[in-house]
This record gives structure tokens, sequence and C-alpha cells, in this order.
């Protein structure tokens, strides 16, 4: 079949597809490209001033004179897939050439926005693929660090990359990721977001894969064992496995002294638990089991709410969804607008709530209280499991008083404990107990010589390959 009624069969109205004629020693030459995906300076340089110079014999091997690195022949199938990925489609006798001259749109390696770190590198992952594989071998200078390319979606046909360092992965989980992505059949995949929905367990509130933009921790994780996604078109990365503990560590932990990083821990375990018990705590005390508290406290407790109209309950999930609609706000509205948005929600609303006495202030200390420590962690995904573990905490306690917060905290430990990731126990190193990896959990200990945790490899000595 022509190539070109073949384009023209399936690119239908679409008019940035761009068909030229040439003749060159007396040769037909036609080339085909998209001219919103190509660089018109490399089509310049790159192809048609070598392609004018080139003799009779030699434009029947342009693969081997062409200055074009990227050029191959394809078959007349694989022109629109090759077509729709920016490259030049040149047609000789019959014979089709693809040569990549695709543009680079990219907005630059820029500083990371959403993990903070008040030491550490401070380049962040772009939108380009070949930049963010740059990133990571800018730091691991090593042949043993794999990148393997897929690509998922029917629609979209995005590369997908596979990083793993060779002599430290376990092989098995490897597979076991290849496996599972290579199940995915959807129209496409926009964002790494798209294959954490699919690769994590949908019946878990909690996280189990990390979604970063830093160079630097996923480069750490790398090196411990772990396995990197890397999605063109995503300045997020994937880290998997992660544990539950992971998600209690940042990457100053690494660049600060052991004593700093393990009061900074225990600060983010506290509130942990200030975050999911302390809404359900306040109301099984004040509604159903007053004996718990001495007397003047209870007392103090109970005036505070004397002309609120409203049961403490209501109070509370009034105020947990006013919360989370400012914080929705504040994220949604521009970094001019939000500090606006902070103000006027968090003092004006609140001074005018309690004011006129539909909210207590003992419940807004509260509920400050509890929403502030959710905010200690940088994971999206954790802060909304918190919200829903702490929901489901207030809605027992509210019926069953202490019976129903025992009851919502077992089903909380329960689902931590039988919760595994990729065949791993979500509260590793805690359960199963690792030794060495315990040492750099919650409290962080100096060791003469640094180990890595045994569920991810079996090369734990750090330096070592054997």
């Amino acid at each position: 079949m022509n190539l070109e009624k073949y384009i023209k069969k399936y690119i239908g109205p679409s008019k940035d597809y761009i068909f030229k004629y040439l003749v060159i020693k007396r040769q037909n030459i036609l080339l085909i490209f998209n001219e919103t995906l190509i660089d018109t300076n490399k089509l310049n340089d790159f192809i048609l001033r070598p392609l004018i110079k080139l003799t009779k014999k030699k434009l029947n091997n342009l693969e081997n004179y062409l200055p074009n690195t990227n050029i191959n022949k394809i078959t007349i199938e694989e022109s629109l897939e090759y077509l729709s990925k920016g490259f030049l489609l040149i047609n000789i006798n019959n014979i089709i050439y693809a040569s990549e001259i695709r543009t680079i749109l990219d907005r630059g390696i820029q500083t990371i926005e959403s993990e903070l770190s008040v030491t550490g590198p401070k380049d962040s992952f772009t939108e380009t693929y070949n930049i963010n594989i740059t990133l990571l071998r800018k730091r691991i200078k090593t042949t043993n660090l794999f990148i393997e390319n897929i690509e998922l979606g029917r629609t979209t046909k995005t590369k997908i990359g596979i990083a793993y360092v060779n002599n430290i992965v376990r092989k098995d989980l490897v597979e076991n990721i290849k496996q599972k992505l290579e199940k995915i059949d959807i129209d496409g995949i926009i964002d790494s977001s798209y294959l954490k929905k699919s690769l994590e367990k949908r019946n878990s509130l909690f996280p189990t894969i990390t979604l970063t933009e830093r160079p630097d921790k996923t480069s750490q994780a790398l090196l411990e064992g772990k396995i990197v996604i890397i999605v063109d078109m995503s300045p997020y990365v994937l880290i998997l496995p992660s544990f539950f503990v992971d998600f209690f560590h940042t990457t100053d932990d690494y660049y600060q002294k052991t004593t700093n990083t393990s009061f900074i821990r225990i600060i983010r375990f506290f509130a942990f638990i200030v975050a999911v018990f302390t809404p359900a705590i306040y109301i099984s005390i004040t509604t159903r089991n007053y004996d718990i508290i001495p007397l003047k406290l209870l007392l103090t407790l109970k005036a505070g709410r004397t002309f609120v109209p409203f049961p403490a309950y209501i109070e509370a999930l009034f105020m947990l969804i006013c919360f989370e609609i400012l914080k929705e706000s504040d994220l949604r509205m521009s970094k001019t607008s939000s500090s606006a948005v902070s103000i006027l929600g968090g003092l004006i609303l609140g001074d005018a709530a309690v004011s006129a006495g539909i909210v207590s202030p003992i419940m807004i200390i509260v509920i400050a209280i509890s929403s502030i420590s959710s905010l200690t962690f940088s994971s999206l995904e954790l802060g909304n499991a918190l919200r829903n573990y702490k929901i489901i905490l207030l809605v027992l306690s509210t019926l069953f008083g202490i019976n129903g917060l025992l009851v919502g905290t077992t089903i909380l430990i329960y689902n931590l404990l039988t919760l595994k990731v990729f065949g791993i126990p979500y509260l590793n190193p805690i359960i199963p107990y690792e030794r060495n990896e315990i040492k750099d959990t919650i409290i962080k200990t100096n060791t003469k010589e640094e180990k890595r945790n045994s569920q991810l490899t079996k090369n734990i000595n750090k330096g070592r390959y054997s």
C-alpha cells in the first residue's frame, strides 16, 4: 500500500501532519512528519541539509549517511506509531526510514515544591523521561543501575521505566512488579498516579507506594534494594515497596545528627497518635465515659460547651469538614490568594463561630491539634488515611464510648498487622523483627557497619555486593 494513502487513512482531518515531496538526484523522496512534535531546527540541520548532498547510491542507505544517530528502517504498519512519537518518516524507493527529531518540551530542572527539606539537594524530577533518568544516573554511577523500558496505555503508549540496582535488589521482587505492570490494560497513562492506583491494594487505606519528586530520596531507595518506576510526562516517580515506618522518615533525617533525627521521628510518631485519636478520646470522655477523668477537668470541658446547641459529635464532624474544606481551598488556590484564605478561615471564621456559640473553644483546640498533627507528614495518601481512621474512631466513640475507641484501635492495628506489600509485611522491620534495620526506624542509632533490610535484598551489608 502507498505510504501517503495509508497515513491519510488514519489521521482524518488533522492538519498538523505534513507531507513534503522532494526530488534529489532524480530520486522521489517523501517526508512525513507532525509539525507540532518535531524540532524544525533538527529537521533542517540533520535531515534536509545532509540529504541534498548525498549521491544517488548513498540515498539508498540513509541510515549510514545521515548524521542523526536514531534512524531505522521500519515497515508500513509501524509508521503510524513512529509518526505519533515525533519521528520523521522518509520514504525512498518504497523503503521507509524513521528518524527521531522530536522537539523537547520541558520546564527544566526546578526546585522541589512538595517535599521541602532544610538541607540536601534542591533539584526535582521533571516531566521529561530522559532528564529523570539522568538525575538518577548522576547520583548512582554504576552499570548495575538497570532501567527496563516498557509501554503502557493502548492510546497513549506511555514509556515506563523500571529502575533497580541489579546487585542489590531481589530478582523475584522485580519479576513480581513486572508481572503486575504487564497486567495493566487501560486506555492511557497520563501520570504515575495511574500506575499507583493499579499496583496498590484497593482495600487498604494506608499507602504502600511512595510518590516522590526528589531524586536524592529515590537514589537512597534504590540503594536499599527498592524498585523505582519512572513514567514519561510525570514529575513524580513511584518507590515500591514502601512500609509503614517509611512515611515517618524524611530525607533530612540522613543529613542531620542521629540525636536530632531520633527526636524528630518521635515527634512524628506522637503526631500520628494525636492526629488519629484526639477527637475520638474527647468525644468518648465528654459524652459517655465521664468517670475516667478528674472532676475538675470534666467541669471545665462541660463549661466550655454550656451554650453550644449541638451534640459534641456533630460539632466535631462539622469542624473536621470545615478544616478539610479549608485545606482543599488552600491547595487549589493560587499562592497569592492561599494565605488570605488561611487567615480568613482559621482566624476570622473560627473566632466568629465561637462568639456566635455555634462551636465551643475546646472543640476548636481539639480539632486544630489533631489536624495540625496530620500535616507533619508530606504524604497526601497518609494524610487521607489519618482522616479516614479519625472519622471511623469518632463514630465508634460516639456510639460506644471508650469501648468503641478500643474496637476501632483494634481494627487499625489488625489492618496494619495483616497488610502486606508484594509479599512483605507492612510493619517491616518491626514485624517481622529485623535487628539491624530496627536501628533506623523511630530511633536512629549510630552503627559501625550499616546494613540493609533482609526482606528487600540478600546483600544486607552496605558497600558489599557478593
